[in-house]
């Protein structure tokens, strides 16, 4: 009999969550075969059949498991028969124990004591009047505190306590109410690592320099070549190929932008590869694809890998290795339809991000005049401990001039 468990995968990942189960309890497996996928704060894993025989699922779907715990068994019908049944797993994922049924209670006798009343209530100290209308509102005045001379209870008392009584129902409802409107939802796996990465994020003392692009060479570039891409790779080009392009060859200008932050041993590391890492929308949250080496790589090629990586995403079959070792990341809000400037969260550990919008047309100024014109605006957000405005705007200027060089465009 042989144990399925929740492997170490790497990249300091120790917990995951399984999404779902590819083969249902007792079935019949073959060695190697993907049984299960599991959830991860990086992507989501295929965990294999270590031999071939019948299945025994220990942990249900939706359950979190950490590095080393038994998610299944593989072996003969009889090899498996004596293993409880998932059914006698609680949330946590661990098989409970039967409880002992309590022992039968036993009458015990007891000696004759004083009536209740007389032994647990304190003596009431109200004169006939209070009596009176406490009796008519139903009221016990035994709860009843009074503030009269010597603990006496008044007629104010037992008003007081009338309403406190009827506002207690009201709170309760109200909490009821407030309650029964609102839902708690777990975060995946994949949003818990947005979440500490956006903590990591947000300690960085960062900046952030924007400007305007004038899109027309780059417009004009993407309607030429977009037939022949359908034509060569059946995908659609769009401007992140050669905005990846232009800002490599920012980088090699301002090698600081593609490096990332040693904080413990306060030093940069520059990287010297070009590792241009893509945020993209997947349906648990933002994950980051990287397209490695983009500096050897041409237009159409980066084209297709983008597009593949894309699908890899939404199907969830990306792959750890395609989602690590970025050098400087790229969001394309203007992919989603909406935005004029946004200031991008970095990529920690990276140095800086860059932020493209949607390329619109806009009223520019050429020759003293007023003329219609496209604009792309964008954003460079860095951490100031590495670089400074200046550079910024060093890097900035560089792709830029890149994004608007027909020339240079054309060379791709």
């Amino acid at each position: 009999m042989e144990e399925i468990k929740f492997v170490d995968i790497g990249e300091g990942i120790t917990e995951g969550r399984i999404q779902k189960w590819l083969v249902a309890d007792m079935a019949d497996v073959k060695e190697d075969q993907p049984v299960a996928q599991v959830e991860t704060d990086k992507a989501v894993v295929s965990m294999p059949a270590p031999a071939s025989g019948k299945i025994k699922i220990m942990i249900k779907e939706g359950t979190d498991v950490k590095v080393g715990d038994v998610m299944a068994y593989v072996g003969s019908a009889g090899e498996l028969n004596g293993i409880a049944a998932p059914g006698a797993k609680n949330n946590a994922g661990t098989i409970e124990t039967p409880k002992a049924k309590p022992a039968e209670a036993k009458p015990v006798e007891q000696a004759q004591s004083e009536p209740v009343e007389k032994q647990g209530q304190r003596r009431v100290l109200a004169p006939p009047s209070v009596r009176h209308m406490a009796e008519s509102m139903g009221i016990d005045l035994s709860g009843v505190k009074g503030s009269g001379p010597g603990g006496r209870i008044t007629e104010a008392d037992v008003k007081a306590y009338a309403e406190n009584k009827a506002e207690a129902p009201a709170a309760l409802h109200a909490a009821n109410a407030n309650a029964a409107s609102t839902e708690r939802v777990p975060l995946s796996q994949t949003r818990k690592a947005i979440a500490k990465n956006m903590e990591l994020s947000w300690q960085i003392p960062r900046a952030s320099h924007m400007d305007l692009i004038d899109a027309s060479a780059i417009y004009s570039v993407v309607q030429k070549e977009k037939e022949k891409s359908l034509k060569q790779l059946n995908v659609k080009l769009s401007y992140l190929p050669f905005i990846i392009k232009a800002a490599v060859e920012a980088l090699k200008e301002n090698p600081r932008f593609n490096a990332s932050y040693d904080k413990d041993r306060q030093e940069v590391v520059l990287k010297k590869y070009y590792n241009i890492g893509i945020a993209a929308e997947a349906k648990d949250g933002l994950k980051v694809v990287v397209i490695k080496d983009s500096d050897k790589k041409s237009i159409l090629e980066i084209a297709k890998e983008i597009d593949s990586l894309h699908k890899k995403v939404l199907d969830q079959t990306i792959s750890l290795q395609e989602m690590r070792d970025t050098s400087f990341t790229i969001t394309n809000v203007g992919s989603l339809g909406g935005g004029f400037l946004a200031i991008p969260m970095i990529n920690y550990p990276d140095v800086a991000i860059l932020g493209i919008t949607l390329v619109r047309d806009m009223p520019v100024v050429k020759d003293g005049a007023v003329v219609p014109g496209k604009i792309l605006p964008f954003t460079i957000t860095f951490d100031h401990r590495v670089v400074d405005g200046a550079e910024a705007v060093k890097f900035g200027n560089a792709f830029k001039g890149y994004m608007e060089d027909p020339e240079f465009l054309d060379m791709l």
